[in-house]
């Protein structure tokens, strides 16, 4: 099961592990994780075990040849050894293959147990987390590091246990057969570790750095290869410096990979001058001692085999620590994020919306975003936390009611709350004081299921995934039929779009809808909307951005469907703020001023002068 020379992982694990403070009760947290295998833990157990004793069973049955059949000449017994020591060879290839799909099954069961256990955690997380996060360093947790606890508790296991198994038996056997040989064994011992822990400890910082460098190609890639990234550069960079960049990295990674190479292949070569020197000693002394009587010429031959089996272990055993350290480090990682807290919770007696037309209420609502230690994890962040928390008031004292069926402009400068106050109804956030009401029910004692039915959003950057029309579509309802999604697009004005496409609802969207044009993915987002047909409607600046064309497409979609909901609008166009039933003038969080179009326009306050900057230059158009 384990052969004579150490594996080259053991000796190169991430040294920053050593020294490392992990917190109280984890090693009880990891067992947790391994209890639903206690059975294929208990088979594994004991198949590494036996494995590990077969290694000294080969260089005995090697011994009993030479000194009980070769040398008398007993050509009987000599076949049946050998007979012996193939079935041997095979038993132990059948208990590694054995071991490596219990080792699989173990680790492919707690990998696939902490990955769905971290996605659905973070699912559940507030959008300030995500905004907060590099997303980078968070797919590294659902990989790297949930790979690295996967080796606590099936390679590692695996190592220490077979090893040391190896090395008991090894020194035990070789004892019983030869005390001074033994002893010079061990003396020899720090030949072996002394390299591996020098040479490894340099191995160890250069794939650190090897790591990094690749994590930054990488990083460059991917934000070059995405569409955005593609069209920055093409319009704004330099190819000959992108490249030169891009070089730059890549020879950093090369010239790591053939000093890591060469010194890893400077290892082996001293641990196997190392290992035929010791041979040559043990031969030599176990060779005087067999010619003075002291044991038999197979006795020598048995030792000097064990002796191959000894010192690949305790190298590999001598490394273990850290090899332990770094894996329970990736555990801890894990649990980092397992821990943080979600922002919102699903009260347990949570009730359903009611059916209908739903009014929306802002009881005496004020917020502020919640801050890095609430909300994130320092090491998932750019910046660390030792940054002063941002606890600026977004909104304060906001209170207002949308009555079924209406339509409550929002309108403010830049920074108002706007999107903040849109964030509430939709409940990616709730209230640090006051409630936000639907239906008459605070949102906090209301199901997610409910109000994700309810409420529907059409953001300023519609957000499409990178599939099919009809996916797309089908996110907000995944049972519609084809023809349902077909009644939505042409409800949306994308009729003539839907008749143009090559492969109809089949069609690819591309990265983020970079395919479609800015109207038409608006469109396909109200499309998504109707086929969702909720209660309420929240546009947050919908029409933003659009040309003349696009614009009077989507305000067309637009009508159809806020046609009976109540709707919450960021005001962009004349026609929204004039349709209104109400009108909120927000500034600094604080609702300045409400009311009609007619009545704001007459009290010569901030809606008139928003009006006459923002809104009387399109009226004039």
């Amino acid at each position: 099961m384990m052969s004579g020379r150490p594996s080259y992982r053991s000796l190169v694990n991430d040294g920053s592990a050593k020294g490392k403070q992990l917190p109280p009760g984890l090693t009880r947290r990891i067992v947790s994780y391994a209890r639903p295998h206690w059975r294929a833990i208990l088979w594994f157990l004991l198949v590494t075990s036996v494995g590990s004793a077969i290694v000294v069973a080969n260089p005995l049955l090697l011994r009993a040849i030479i000194d009980e059949g070769i040398l008398p000449g007993d050509t009987s017994l000599v076949v049946w050894l050998a007979v012996a020591a193939a079935g041997l060879a095979v038993l132990e290839g059948g208990l590694t293959l054995l071991g490596r799909w219990l080792s699989a099954r173990i680790g492919e069961g707690v990998i696939y147990l902490l990955r769905t256990q971290v996605f659905t955690h973070v699912q559940r997380m507030p959008l300030s987390f995500f905004t907060r996060t590099q997303t980078g360093s968070l797919i590294s947790r659902l990989n790297t590091d949930v790979v690295g606890a996967q080796r606590a508790i099936t390679s590692v296991l695996q190592s220490v246990l077979s090893n040391l198994i190896s090395v008991v038996a090894v020194l035990v056997t070789m004892l019983a057969l030869s005390w001074q040989v033994t002893l010079l064994a061990l003396v020899l011992v720090p030949l072996f570790v002394v390299p591996a822990k020098l040479i490894g400890r340099r191995l160890a910082h250069i794939s650190r750095d090897a790591m990094d460098n690749n994590a930054d190609m990488s990083s460059l890639m991917t934000e070059r290869f995405n569409v955005g990234g593609a069209m920055l550069v093409k319009l704004y960079g330099r190819p000959d410096e992108e490249s030169a960049g891009f070089a730059d990295r890549a020879g950093r990674v090369r010239d790591l990979g053939v000093r890591q190479a060469v010194l890893g292949s400077l290892l082996f070569s001293m641990l196997g001058l190392i290992t035929a020197l010791a041979m040559a000693m043990v031969y030599g002394v176990g060779g005087v001692l067999a010619i003075g009587g002291a044991f038999e010429v197979g006795t020598l031959v048995a030792l000097t085999t064990l002796l191959t089996r000894l010192y690949g272990p305790v190298t590999t055993l001598s490394n273990v620590h850290v090899e332990i350290m770094t894996a329970l480090v990736s555990f801890d990682r894990v649990f980092e994020v397992l821990d943080l807290e979600p922002g919102l919770k699903e009260d347990p007696d949570a009730r359903d919306l009611p059916p209908g037309p739903l009014g929306v209420e802002f009881d005496q609502v004020s917020f502020r975003y919640p801050g890095a230690r609430e909300s994130s994890v320092a090491s998932l962040e750019l910046a660390p936390h030792a940054e002063v928390d941002d606890d600026t008031q977004v909104l304060s004292g906001v209170s207002f009611r949308a009555a079924p069926g209406t339509m409550v402009a929002l309108v403010g400068p830049s920074g108002a709350g706007k999107t903040t106050l849109t964030h509430l109804v939709s409940r990616l956030y709730d209230p640090t004081e006051g409630a936000v009401r639907v239906g008459g029910l605070d949102l906090r004692g209301v199901t997610g299921d409910s109000l994700r039915e309810a409420v529907g959003v059409v953001t300023q950057d519609a957000q499409l995934f990178h599939d099919t029309v009809g996916a797309n579509l089908r996110y907000a309802r995944p049972g519609a039929t084809d023809a349902e999604l077909e009644e939505a697009l042409r409800m949306a004005r994308l009729g003539t779009l839907l008749d143009q496409l090559p492969n109809g609802l089949d069609t690819m969207v591309g990265d983020r809808g970079y395919r479609l044009s800015g109207g038409e993915k608006q469109r396909l987002a109200i499309a998504r909307l109707l086929l969702k047909a909720p209660s309420v409607v929240v546009l947050d600046e919908a029409t933003a951005h659009l040309d003349s064309e696009s614009e009077a497409a989507v305000q067309e979609a637009l009508a159809v469907a806020l046609e009976g909901r109540t709707s919450l609008v960021i005001a962009h166009r004349l026609a929204t703020v004039r349709e209104a039933d109400q009108i909120l003038v927000l500034e600094d969080g604080r609702i300045l001023e409400r009311g009609t179009h007619d009545e704001l326009l007459g009290r010569e306050g901030l809606y008139t002068a928003l009006y006459r900057t923002q809104f009387a230059p399109q009226s004039r158009a």
